[in-house]
């Protein structure tokens, strides 16, 4: 059998313990063809773990990439420029996997030849007990999901419906979640699809925006439950440059929402995304169950406003330039 080369990517930023545990945990998988490249954002890390990647680097388990700024679509297009996989890859550095995760990748790519990604199932550590794993279906807080509603498969409101938490059958999607999804090679080379560096502070949508240029490619993306991976959440690191609870934080989130819209939505699918993006993250109405408070909804407007206008003038100045400035740093090193 022809097991295609896999490039793991792991973009991290301020973890220790959990990145050491992260790449230990691919190391130890029982696909035989793969590559591991960890892209370091981190300015110092501990003793320990310094010493650890290190030696996995000495060793050439890892490939390790140390970087003086922090930009999660920009550390994912940096190591796919340094990757060989057939399959590109990437996974948090904050994940538990099981032995069989590459292989479970691999295999929607060799059996179907119209996939162009595989979108991975998530156990949010935090949900555990809400995604009954390891319960039983007695269990009060069973939920499980077949197929995902029609909705899910409307880039105006989909991101309120897609749950790749519950969600037990495989089948077409419109979207993977950054933690876990898998590309192969040619949407990065052939259609010259990458992430877009200016979805800022922690990136919320950036892989969304990436699937769904990759949908116009043709290539479906398959949602593969036996992909899966348990994502620990950890509350400081990853891809969290900023606090959540900053301003700049609130302001990149909407600026990002609005930035997908209007690069990607014709006008019906953008004004559904903006109305419910006002309904839940600024009125606080569910699934987000925000403070109803006057004060706290004025607030989260004025950040609304404030995103879009971002947004805006994020568009208009893409006529001049593209903003993949760690891509533009890059190759000026190169």
């Amino acid at each position: 059998m022809d097991f295609p080369l896999i490039s793991v990517i792991i973009p991290t930023y301020g973890r220790e313990e959990a990145l050491r545990d992260s790449i230990e945990d691919v190391i130890k998988q029982d696909y035989p063809n793969f590559e591991v490249l960890v892209v370091d954002q981190t300015a110092k890390h501990k003793p320990e773990i310094e010493a650890f990647l290190q030696e996995q680097a000495n060793a050439q388990k890892i490939k390790w990439f140390k970087i003086n700024w922090a930009s999660l679509p920009g550390a994912r297009n940096y190591a796919v420029r340094r990757s060989s996989g057939e399959i590109i890859l990437f996974i948090d550095d904050d994940v538990e996997l099981e032995p069989g995760f590459l292989a479970a990748h691999a295999k929607n790519f060799i059996e179907k030849p119209d996939v162009g990604a595989v979108a991975g199932r998530v156990f949010d550590r935090m949900k555990l007990s809400d995604a009954a794993v390891g319960k039983t279906q007695g269990d009060k807080n069973y939920k499980e999901i077949e197929y995902l509603p029609p909705q899910a498969m409307d880039p105006g409101i989909a991101w309120y419906y897609i749950d790749l938490v519950h969600t037990v059958k495989p089948q077409q999607v419109l979207t993977a979640r950054g933690c876990n999804m898998s590309f192969r090679r040619e949407i990065f080379t052939k259609h010259g699809i990458h992430f877009d560096e200016r979805f800022r502070g922690s990136a919320v949508r950036e892989e969304s925006d990436f699937c769904l240029r990759l949908r116009q490619t043709g290539y479906k993306i398959w949602y593969d439950p036996e992909a899966h991976l348990v994502h620990l959440g950890e509350e400081t690191g990853g891809c969290h440059d900023i606090s959540t609870k900053t301003t700049k934080y609130q302001l990149t989130f909407y600026h990002n929402h609005f930035l997908l819209g209007l690069k990607n939505l014709n006008i019906s699918q953008a004004l559904r995304l903006y109305a419910r993006l006002f309904d839940c993250h600024v009125l606080g109405r569910p699934p987000c169950h925000k403070s109803g408070s006057p004060i706290k909804i004025a607030t989260r407007f004025v950040f609304y406003t404030l995103g879009f206008l971002k947004a805006l003038g994020t568009i208009i100045q893409s006529a001049w330039n593209d903003g993949q400035t760690y891509t533009r740093l890059d190759e000026q090193v190169s």
